[in-house]
């Protein structure tokens, strides 16, 4: 049975290799950044971040964001949490909040900021799980690059019922959108 889509909904929007992967085991992301899309295409990231109204990423990609973007501005301008329990330099140019909390009081930390828009869990596919975990995952939507990795960081490392809901191609990559399916067994 699918769960009513209402505002905010917590989206898991990534990039993947064809074999399922969205970093190396190295956290590279050269295989990506190499590829061509349209912003504001089909799919694309710019009409998906006009609906954002808060962020979730975990450790690495915050890690991953101050190693290969550190000099540059910050790329959201909405509120973002950084889930982890490691210290980690702080941003003065952006709302970055560090938090160890559980899934739900983070949820909902998230969803009474966003003002009625999305929750964009980032990555990595361990975090997008935790939510998932919690019943607080209503959709993913994936970007397939024409890759394969043969190893490195998992999609979504859980089993999860999902159901398609929109398919588009945008430059070199397959666009999947997914929703969660809730209560089954």
């Amino acid at each position: 049975m699918l769960t009513p889509q209402t505002s905010p909904r917590t989206v898991y929007n990534t990039a993947a290799s064809l074999d399922g992967y969205i970093a190396t085991t190295d956290h590279s992301l050269a295989w990506l950044l190499s590829r061509e899309s349209d912003e504001s295409g089909p799919m694309g990231f710019t009409e998906f971040l006009a609906g954002v109204g808060a962020i979730a990423m975990g450790a690495n990609t915050y890690r991953w964001i101050l190693d290969n973007e550190g000099t540059q501005p910050w790329p959201y301008t909405v509120p973002s949490w950084v889930c982890t329990h490691r210290e980690f330099p702080r941003r003065t140019d952006a709302d970055i909040r560090f938090t160890s909390a559980e899934i739900p009081a983070l949820h909902k930390e998230m969803t009474d900021v966003a003002a009625g828009k999305d929750l964009w869990i980032v990555g990595g596919g361990e975090l997008a799980a935790t939510f998932a975990d919690h019943g607080l995952l209503d959709e993913i939507i994936v970007s397939i690059a024409p890759v394969t990795l043969g190893a490195g960081a998992p999609l979504l490392p859980r089993e999860l019922e999902l159901r398609m809901t929109e398919l588009a191609a945008n430059g070199e990559f397959a666009c999947l959108r997914y929703a969660v399916v809730r209560g089954q067994s």
